[in-house]
């Protein structure tokens, strides 16, 4: 949980800086394919070794099934290019903070989808911690003047981002995945990482790009997103979905939202305004109150990562 809430927090800043001068959706493709590939040559090289020492087969890396790439082909272009692609696109438009915030509404939608899966309502707690976090991103997607005026379409592009990666962890919790949840985080990334360079390419990003002006700053901030913020945390993310609650998990949208707004204002001269102050606290505590008026009985199961169907039960790279 520590790595989900401070590495996540600072990729919104290491996105903003990747796409200062690399194509983006080019870019977050190579990030994700770079992982996954590494993810499998360590597995590989791991079952090899096991082997040569006679470890117990049973510990032996079991080839995926077909089921199981088509769970992680779904979960890997919902996480990756609807989720990851849609901040990518949207940091074009609309500060790394304010990204930052909206995603912060994701644990709203987790918990009433999760609520609707286990047939269970949510209560007036949850109900009105949902009213007040629409309300916080409506004030920050009301045009305005001045400095105050944020790009709707940027704002959209992050909103439907945040749907689109709850969609993703809650089949990631249900769907059949292998056993091994770093092999699973692997065909993800792989998966999402390919969709994300295909839509790049459609929308013409290599035509369109001059590896001359690519910055050191972009390109430092890559290998960081590579190494650190899906090696690493997207790992323990996808690691997370398959042994704690849903509600605990989505609880890294409290923490990412203050790195990312302190990062970019330290880092990139981001303003903060009274309008995104007020929309942060109505949408994290709006947060707050979803997570804490959630049934606690649907949290008592944890999931079963090698399930062999999408089955409606309880609750991430």
């Amino acid at each position: 949980m520590g790595t989900v809430y401070l590495v996540w927090g600072s990729t919104y800043y290491a996105i903003a800086e990747m796409v200062r001068t690399l194509p983006p959706l080019l870019a977050a493709g190579f990030r994700y394919v770079s992982a996954g590939l590494v993810i499998f040559a360590f597995l590989v090289a791991r079952d090899r070794w096991q082997r040569r020492r006679g470890v117990d087969p049973g510990r032996w890396l079991r080839p995926p099934s077909g089921v199981e790439w088509r769970t992680a082909a779904i979960v890997g272009v919902l996480l990756l290019l609807g989720g990851n692609g849609g901040v990518v696109l949207g940091e074009l438009r609309i500060p790394s903070g304010v990204a930052a915030v909206i995603i912060a509404t994701v644990p709203i939608w987790m918990n009433m989808a999760d609520g609707i899966l286990i047939g269970r309502g949510p209560s007036r707690l949850a109900t009105g911690g949902l009213l007040v976090g629409l309300v916080g991103v409506a004030i920050l997607l009301y045009p305005s003047g001045g400095a105050d005026a944020f790009d709707p379409i940027g704002i959209a592009l992050v909103v439907g981002a945040s749907l689109s990666w709850t969609a993703g962890s809650l089949i990631a919790r249900r769907g059949p995945l292998p056993k091994n949840q770093l092999l699973g985080s692997g065909m993800e990334m792989l998966a999402g990482g390919v969709a994300l360079a295909v839509v790049g390419l459609l929308m013409g990003e290599a035509g369109q790009t001059d590896p001359s002006r690519f910055s050191t700053g972009s390109l430092l901030a890559v290998l960081y997103l590579v190494v650190i913020g899906s090696l690493l945390a997207f790992s323990a993310y996808t690691w997370l979905l398959s042994h704690v609650p849903i509600s605990t998990v989505s609880t890294y949208a409290y923490v990412n939202p203050i790195v990312a707004v302190a990062l970019g204002t330290i880092l990139l001269h981001e303003p903060i305004t009274p309008r995104m102050l007020i929309a942060a606290a109505l949408i994290l505590g709006a947060v707050v109150a979803m997570v804490s008026g959630r049934p606690r009985l649907a949290e008592e199961q944890g999931p079963t990562p090698e399930a062999a169907a999408m089955e409606p039960s309880s609750e991430s790279g």
